[in-house]
């Protein structure tokens, strides 16, 4: 490390390493009874400037939201700028996620018939710059511009000019005719992960450790995308279309996954790739009460006549 301008990076983001809240500090939030009380607590971290901020034009959750926002966003500009020169244009497409996230919320919104003002309070975004200003083309005022098209082929067809028309323009006349978004806003998660693997690509030889960080957040998302069908009692053929190429996880080990019987078996299959499933699943339990335990109650216990 010694001599690389990782170094030098690494070093102008060491200070911004304690402002990130700790696991008791969430433990806090979590315990807050709303959103106002949310904030209280948030005016004792490194947050408090932004809750200020908001406070003066907004209440309740949004104002939560823009607070942390404008947090983020200010985070996000300065680990890009302190990236050397050989690394931004992968931190640029990863980073890039945010404005894939506002175009998604925008794209709903309009699917939904949800006003301006309800949508651009929640757009990731500093209230002057997005997330994604520094690793895209789309400023704030290009996002304002597609709330304000009329319908949602109207939107698409403004997002042509920045790039995105030949993920979602194909997918306009299926969701014409079902009104159902998911498929344009799936086409655009896998055009973005798509585009920062390519990134990653080409990036000095120290490319390992972004594709696998990467990969991990597709294959965290394979998984829940299992989870979450199993527990609708989903067919397998309904929910693997909706399968994310780029992870580790091959797409041919999910039909033996998912033939799990129910959810704790499917975790417990995909417990060796995630461990944090197994301490999830402990963390569960109801305090003094084995698996073992729960499974004589479940057995032993008065049946309906």
């Amino acid at each position: 490390m010694a001599g690389s301008p990782y170094a030098s990076a690494l070093g102008r983001l060491k200070p911004e390493f304690p402002v990130f809240l700790g696991r008791d500090a969430y433990a806090t939030l979590v315990g807050a009874k709303d959103p106002n009380e949310f904030a209280k607590l948030l005016e004792t971290t490194p947050y408090a400037a932004d809750v200020a901020y908001a406070r003066a034009t907004h209440s309740g959750a949004t104002m939560v939201e823009i607070a942390v926002n404008r947090t983020f966003v200010r985070r996000n500009r300065h680990a890009y700028e302190a990236t050397p020169f050989a690394g931004r244009p992968v931190v640029a497409a990863y980073l890039g996620r945010w404005d894939i996230q506002n175009i998604e919320m925008i794209l709903s919104a309009k699917a939904l018939g949800r006003t301006i003002t309800e949508t651009e309070d929640h757009l990731v975004s500093s209230r002057e710059i997005p997330a994604g200003l520094y690793a895209g083309v789309m400023t704030l005022d290009d996002f304002r511009i597609l709330l304000g098209q009329p319908t949602l082929e109207a939107t698409a067809t403004a997002l042509v000019r920045y790039g995105y028309g030949p993920t979602i323009l194909p997918l306009l006349e299926a969701f014409e005719r079902t009104h159902d978004i998911f498929p344009v806003l799936q086409a655009l998660d896998r055009e973005y992960y798509r585009s920062v693997l390519a990134s990653a690509r080409f990036f000095q030889g120290d490319e390992w450790a972004v594709r696998a960080l990467v990969q991990s957040e597709v294959d965290a998302r394979n998984a829940l995308l299992l989870l979450k069908g199993k527990a609708a009692d989903l067919p397998v053929d309904a929910v693997l279309p909706r399968w994310l190429d780029g992870g580790t996880l091959p797409s041919g080990d999910a039909p033996d996954l998912y033939s799990a019987r129910d959810v704790p078996s499917l975790a417990k299959k995909l417990a060796p790739r995630f461990p944090s499933i197994a301490e999830g699943e402990r963390s569960s339990r109801p305090p003094g009460r084995s698996r073992a335990t729960r499974s004589r109650s479940t057995a032993t216990g008065p049946r309906p006549n």
